[in-house]
């Protein structure tokens, strides 16, 4: 007689401990032991609305979405390219950007104001040209503040889209606050500090925006030859739609991409919910403030 098969909760602790190790890196575990375990005060609270958002498994379709919006500023894109290492080292990228959101989010003030002086150091680093020869510098605010309403608007809309429980207009509107103290301390200027705040500055970019032979390869690095194992690529296919299916639709234009008719990206949002879901179940929430688990489960607030 063979051996049992695997229970289903064996399966979800294997499932979440393998998203979570990409996500978070090898040291996840202790990197988020550190973030919720630390005690001291935090820049936001345990009911503030970023909580919820950046918490939440739609952060993964959020995510994705907001790095093809992003590619759409030819600068940013150029400072990208040149500088990041995407390609070479997606999974190193992806793990530096979810531990500086849940640090800022989830950790103490004193560990986020440390993580964002790192970014900026980082930043004031970042110089260079584009092949049209337009300097760039990523710590330049206006560009800086491109970053920002692209990613919070990405998740938002991921959040509303997919979250396990969406918030209410004064909710969104928290959230985008929330943001905007991030968004001061890395150097932009007057971020947006409610929705409508955030549509209009979004549409002040518009004319800055367009695609890019740049902007067009890392589209079809990131949706169609992602560093994902076989077995994955069908779940990172529904992902994949449902970022796709929050784009405005002149940004799929801009990437060279066909704009689904209205059918197909009921479709992709229905794939974005299901997976959306299946990583919701696999991961484990992060404990509460203050508690130190004795073992670091799989799961938590360490992605995008």
């Amino acid at each position: 007689m063979g051996w049992p098969p695997p229970s289903v909760d064996d399966l979800r602790e294997r499932l979440g401990a393998t998203l979570f190790r990409h996500v978070a890196g090898p040291s996840g575990e202790q990197t988020r032991a550190r973030i919720h375990g630390t005690p001291g005060p935090r820049w936001f609270s345990p009911d503030r609305p970023i909580r919820t958002v950046h918490g939440d498994a739609s952060m993964f379709a959020g995510g994705l979405a907001a790095l093809l919006l992003q590619s759409l500023h030819p600068l940013a894109m150029a400072a990208v390219a040149a500088h990041s290492g995407f390609r070479g080292d997606p999974w190193g990228r992806l793990q530096r950007t979810s531990t500086f959101l849940a640090v800022t989010t989830f950790g103490t003030a004193d560990d986020a104001r440390r993580a964002v002086e790192r970014v900026r150091a980082v930043h004031e680093r970042v110089t260079g040209t584009t092949a049209e020869g337009l300097p760039y510098r990523a710590s330049d605010p206006h560009l800086l503040g491109w970053v920002h309403v692209a990613e919070v608007d990405s998740f938002l809309r991921a959040h509303r889209c997919y979250g396990a429980a969406p918030l209410d207009r004064a909710g969104y509107d928290g959230y985008v606050a929330d943001a905007a103290r991030i968004a001061d301390e890395l150097g932009v200027e007057c971020p947006p500090r409610s929705v409508a705040e955030l549509a209009e500055r979004l549409a002040g970019y518009r004319a800055e925006l367009r695609g890019t032979p740049d902007s067009r390869e890392a589209a079809r690095f990131l949706l169609l030859s992602p560093p994902v194992p076989w077995q994955a690529r069908p779940p990172y296919a529904l992902l994949a739609a449902g970022a796709l299916a929050l784009l405005p639709p002149w940004a799929h234009a801009q990437l060279g991409l066909p704009n689904p008719p209205r059918p197909a990206r009921t479709a992709a949002r229905a794939g974005g919910r299901l997976v959306t879901g299946a990583i919701r179940w696999a991961m484990v929430p992060p404990p509460p403030d203050g508690v130190t688990l004795p073992r670091a489960r799989p799961g938590g607030s360490s992605r995008r």
